[in-house]
């Protein structure tokens, strides 16, 4: 299966014309229900007996996390959680400084853990003391257990394993080790085009008090303001306690895809090694379809906008929107779409392969 495969999926529901604002919490839950209601219906009644786990499969700043988090919306969080190992990792790194954590993790390791290096190596690698040798996936995988280990059984999404390709036939019998014998497991594979995940990075800002990060092409806030020095517009932080701060890019940022390139082609290497695999239950996502075929298949409100700006006589910045085109990887003229969307076609997906 090459990277055009990934199916072109109708989420179009006959009747259901209301242009629903997808950036409103309480407006995405009616417009699930609206888009995937029997799917969500069928898959609520599955979580209240069974779990399953799912390996989140796409390039760096695919959305996976943010996918996840809309699921737990629709569901819950007592009935999904999302693990993200690089977010494991550094958790772990950081509570090394509590000798109490540190030595409860040590116990932990002894017991659970297995590989050609001793846990004290692999500690000095993830403390860095040790720059030589490469955390080895033995280790990441007793960590990954030992967070599952502290909650409840729920579905899992897991973000970055595998992350490299020897990963692969671990994750192929990781439910075995962390005793889900009988659940299914899901590779979840997402296809973005790069040029989106290139104006993601080029255009993102975040609030220098909350850290909250926007994108003044694609995700602007309420209040926009213009820089006379430099005859640019700038976004102000929409959480009260910041003041309408300015935002302000990240430095490398404006770099984008080139600053991650290595890590882009081997992700892509990964997707397509997943795709060759028999025997697993897949779920394919596309974050864009063709401008030709988007009339059949996503309304309107579900394309990704794009922010410009005008400014009045008064100095007054007005935000305006228009949907975003981009040429995905094969050149061919396509809208992205918003997350929303996105997670519908994940839903009705996941209602099928786990045969509900």
């Amino acid at each position: 299966m090459s990277k055009t495969d990934f199916p072109l999926i109708s989420i179009k529901v006959p009747g259901v014309d209301k242009n629903f604002n997808l950036s409103d919490p309480a407006t995405r839950l009616e417009y699930f229900e609206a888009k995937a209601g029997p799917e969500i219906k069928k898959l609520k009644e599955y979580l209240d007996k069974n779990t399953f786990i799912a390996y989140l499969l796409g390039k760096k700043n695919s959305g996976k996390g943010t996918y996840t988090k809309m699921l737990m919306e629709v569901f819950g969080s007592d009935k999904i959680a999302h693990i993200s190992i690089g977010d494991l990792v550094r958790a772990t790194h950081l509570s090394m400084e509590d000798e109490s954590k540190k030595a409860e993790l040590i116990e932990y390791l002894k017991a659970n853990y297995r590989g050609y290096i001793s846990v004290e190596q692999a500690i000095d690698a993830l403390l860095g003391r040790d720059t030589k040798t490469l955390l080895p996936t033995e280790f990441i995988m007793a960590l990954l257990k030992w967070e599952i280990d502290k909650m409840p059984k729920k579905a899992l999404f897991i973000d970055g394993f595998p992350r490299d390709l020897d990963q692969v036939s671990y994750s192929l019998y990781f439910r075995n080790l962390i005793d889900y014998r009988s659940d299914p497991d899901i590779f979840v594979a997402i296809q973005i085009p790069e040029a989106v995940i290139d104006e993601r990075m080029k255009t993102r800002v975040v609030c220098p008090i909350c850290k909250t990060p926007r994108s003044l092409k694609l995700l602007a806030t309420k209040t926009v303001g213009f820089d006379e020095a430099t005859n640019s517009y700038y976004l102000m932080c929409d959480n009260e306690g910041c003041n309408k701060a300015k935002m302000v890019g990240k430095e490398g940022d404006e770099l984008g895809i080139e600053a991650i390139r290595d890590r882009l082609e081997l992700d892509e290497k990964l997707i397509q090694k997943i795709l060759e695999l028999e025997g697993v239950s897949k779920v394919l996502l596309r974050n864009a379809v063709p401008v030709a075929k988007a009339s059949e298949l996503v309304d309107t409100y579900e394309l990704t906008p794009e922010f410009y700006y005008e400014r009045g006589a008064d100095g007054v910045v007005e935000v305006k929107e228009k949907p975003w085109t981009v040429k995905d990887d094969e050149g061919i003229e396509s809208y992205s779409l918003m997350a929303p969307a996105v997670v519908v076609s994940m839903i009705k997906q996941l209602s099928q392969v786990l045969g509900l």
